[in-house]
């Protein structure tokens, strides 16, 4: 199975660039202004968009993506929606991956078939879930790799060597690694632990690695940049977007220029290094 994720991945490897991956929750602050952000990430340097479904109890997220995620559910967002603002996206941009990231329960009521079978058709091109184990994904996992979309599953480091080949069976598109024990927006792993963490997933498996969690700025996308195949920021665009709710009229533009200072500093990374 090839798709846009894959292709993405094969032209910053020609490039020798690290990929960059922002992160927002679909429907934040409201829907018109979450989808002319969505719409607007590619220009601002976004390799891949991981796009946040909205949950009441987001385990695995810190205070900034909980706001969010309330803010979006607040303004009446529903994963129907969510799947909307991606077949909207995909009117004016066919080449740009999509992945969605979120929890199983609403999926679970929406029906893992037939959520598999929508998400594909709008144009999503991987899942992350972060609370179904690769152990218990074949409900979904089978639908979702039938309808054309790789599952990306999440290492830690605290996943050990036993435990790790299950993780990586039937993984697709990238692998996330979470660069720190805890929730989204906490501390920052050291360039030393992201290079061995890197080191150590790619002996063990071909796809491309994606660090995230815990990265807060340029210079720290750069360094993560020089070892990683992507870069994933999410917190720190959130509390972007937050920042910026009181002059909403100014907010894609301002969220939008901070994007570009992190893209840009991940893909000059490998030239710096170089240099």
């Amino acid at each position: 199975m090839s798709n846009r994720l894959d292709a993405c991945f094969t032209e910053l490897r020609k490039n020798n660039q690290a990929g960059f991956v922002s992160f927002t929750v679909a429907g934040d602050p409201d829907l018109e202004t979450s989808q002319k952000l969505l719409e607007a990430l590619p220009a601002a340097g976004v390799d891949v968009i991981e796009l946040g479904m909205p949950f009441t109890d987001p385990m695995a997220d810190g205070p900034a993506i909980q706001a969010a995620d309330l803010r979006a559910l607040a303004g009446g967002m529903t994963l129907t929606k969510t799947l909307g603002m991606v077949t909207a996206f995909r009117k004016t941009n066919s080449t740009t991956p999509v992945v969605l990231m979120g929890y199983y329960n609403p999926i679970y009521s929406y029906g893992a078939e037939k959520f598999a079978k929508d998400a594909g058709a709008a144009g999503v091109d991987g899942l992350i879930i972060v609370d179904l184990p690769p152990e218990e994904d074949e409900e979904f996992r089978l639908p979702a790799q039938k309808a054309g979309m790789h599952v990306i599953r999440l290492t830690t480091p605290t996943t050990n060597e036993k435990r790790l080949p299950t993780v990586l069976s039937n993984s697709g598109g990238f692998l996330y690694y979470v660069s720190i024990t805890g929730i989204t927006g906490a501390a920052t792993a050291t360039e030393q632990q992201v290079q061995q963490a890197v080191s150590r997933l790619k002996q063990h498996s071909q796809l491309p690695v994606a660090v995230g969690f815990g990265i807060k700025d340029a210079t720290a996308a750069q360094t993560v940049a020089r070892h990683a195949d992507a870069v994933v920021v999410g917190s720190a665009i959130v509390k972007k977007i937050e920042d910026n709710i009181p002059t909403k009229q100014d907010l894609v533009k301002n969220v939008c220029a901070y994007v570009e200072s992190l893209s840009a500093a991940v893909h000059k990374a490998r030239n710096k290094a170089a240099a």
